[in-house]
């Protein structure tokens, strides 16, 4: 019977894949220290370091086993190791594994796996390159733990490991596992689940023997990314389980932040969506239509806000705002003036008493002192002859006729935005509609966007003109808006950097 050969200590380099060749006649060669290796850090220099002992745990015990080999690193039988054994046929002492390459390895693997023996279930692993796969061995959930850094793509678990010792009863004596009937089942499963707890953005590999396959689909079932049989493994078929393994967590993890992103996106839009106002104008016979298009990528609610409502005395109130900024916060702002103007609408407020209630309601919502908001509120009489008109630093409606040229109503009386002065006052102006005339509400959205390559903007100036020629056209409604938004667009030369908002509100004879 051949002399057992007693086990090494491991070393970081056998980890890495800078194993020592092995001579035939004097053993196991000392370590070469790698290109740019610091003399201190050399193993024939230093002294041991307790933090190698706890990476490759299984490395501290000699080899007490009879068979025909006996190894220097942690038997996992990966590229890494060096190992020496003797062979009972040949009568000769020989070397498995000489020299590896100093050159990094692409992946790394944690085995998890508590043989008492310390016979390796791992064979030799190179990657796709050919490079030695690293791997690091613990003996139960502890050293796992310990040994599961950010380094780790794979973990090989054997699925006959023992259960977390919380999980056990007296009746099972501390084994390793080998119990039988429910309490197995539940403990080998735990143990999988412990580990996918422990390691939730890692591939995970399940070992188990090839007469306990139900126990390997299982394990797929639970969240392992495959199964392997523990007694068929082979260098090759395990290094392209493992890169597999690692892709498919990879596309698995990239799929499932994909399908959170989507429906976090959907929620966003509904939220939003649900936001945005519906006109009240039953019984009414004016026509409305509007366009809303934030400056945020991507968003459907910006600082932006409109609303019309019809009162019961048959007022048609419509409004447009804007607060400043172009942010979520703000576009959570304008929600709040929006539901706010429609509350003190409905409850009867009007003119300068409503704008007055509203900047109060500004300034305890606002979460910055800076912050205002623009706003044009109009009611149009239960005649649609006529109608008041109250602006806050907002740009004045455009009011067009038939046989006239649209105009800009008058905004010498224009009062200060909301949340800049307290105890400001914002008068209301009457102003005669006819029988027959379109009002068109916007936000400066509409006229800040620039004409050509240059810093020039459009303008209300610009923004009247293009209005008048799209009438001249026979453009109205929908079609107006429709014209009127995609041709600043166009002049912008892509799209706006500022929110936009405009409402128009029809009246035919």
């Amino acid at each position: 019977m051949p002399v057992p050969v007693p086990r090494q200590r491991a070393i970081p380099a056998v980890e890495c894949g800078q194993a020592p060749a092995a001579s035939p006649d004097s053993g196991p060669s000392k370590e070469q220290a790698p290109p740019g290796t610091h003399p201190a850090e050399h193993p024939t220099t230093r002294r041991e370091n307790p933090t190698e002992k706890r990476e490759k745990p299984t490395d501290t015990s000699p080899d007490t086993s009879t068979g025909t080999d006996s190894r220097t690193s942690t038997g996992t039988g990966t590229g890494t190791d060096s190992r020496t054994s003797t062979d009972t046929g040949a009568g000769r002492t020989h070397t498995d594994r000489t020299t590896q390459s100093a050159a990094p390895t692409n992946l790394t693997v944690l085995l998890i796996e508590d043989d008492p023996a310390g016979s390796p279930i791992v064979p030799d692993l190179l990657d796709q390159a050919g490079k030695p796969i690293r791997v690091r061995t613990a003996r139960n959930l502890t050293e796992a733990g310990r040994l599961l850094t950010d380094d780790v793509h794979c973990i090989l678990l054997d699925l006959a490991l023992s259960a977390p010792a919380p999980a056990r009863t007296s009746a099972d004596g501390g084994g390793n596992g080998n119990g039988g009937g429910d309490a197995e089942d539940h403990d080998e499963l735990a143990v999988l689940r412990h580990v996918l707890e422990l390691a939730p953005r890692h591939a995970v590999l399940a070992l188990t023997s090839s007469s306990d396959a139900e126990r390997g689909a299982e394990a797929v079932a639970v969240g392992a990314q495959d199964y392997l049989f523990r007694d068929e493994l082979d260098g090759r078929l395990l290094s392209r389980a493992i890169r597999y393994a690692v892709e498919r967590k990879r596309s698995d993890s990239a799929e499932r932040r994909l399908a959170e992103g989507r429906l976090r996106a959907q929620e966003n839009r509904r939220l939003e969506r649900g936001l945005l106002p519906t006109p009240l104008l039953a019984g009414s016979p004016l026509r409305f239509a509007a366009r809303y298009r934030p400056g945020r990528s991507r968003a459907l609610l910006g600082g932006d806000f409109y609303d019309v409502v019809r009162t019961p005395d048959g007022t048609v109130h419509a409004m447009i705002g804007d607060v400043c900024g172009h942010g979520p916060d703000e576009a959570a702002l304008g929600v709040e003036l929006r539901i706010a103007w429609r509350a003190l609408t409905l409850a009867g407020l009007c003119g300068d008493e409503l704008l007055g209630t509203l900047q109060q309601v500004l300034e305890h919502e606002r979460s910055d002192d800076e912050i205002f908001a623009t706003l044009c509120a109009v009611d149009i009489s239960p005649d649609g002859r006529r109608a008041g008109l109250c602006l806050a630093g907002h740009p004045s409606p455009l009011l067009s006729r038939p046989g006239e040229p649209a105009r800009l109503l008058p905004y010498d009386n224009n009062g200060p935005a909301l949340g800049l002065l307290p105890g400001a006052r914002w008068p209301r102006m009457q102003v005669e509609l006819g029988a027959e005339w379109s009002l068109m509400l916007y936000t400066d959205g509409l006229i800040e966007g620039h004409v050509g390559e240059g810093r020039e903007r459009l303008g209300q100036d610009g923004m009247v003109e293009m209005v008048r020629r799209q009438l001249a056209e026979g453009l109205a409604g929908e079609e107006l808006l429709r014209a009127t938004v995609n041709e600043v667009r166009e002049l912008n030369g892509g799209e706006l950097a500022d929110d936009l908002a405009v409402v128009l509100l029809d009246r035919t004879a």
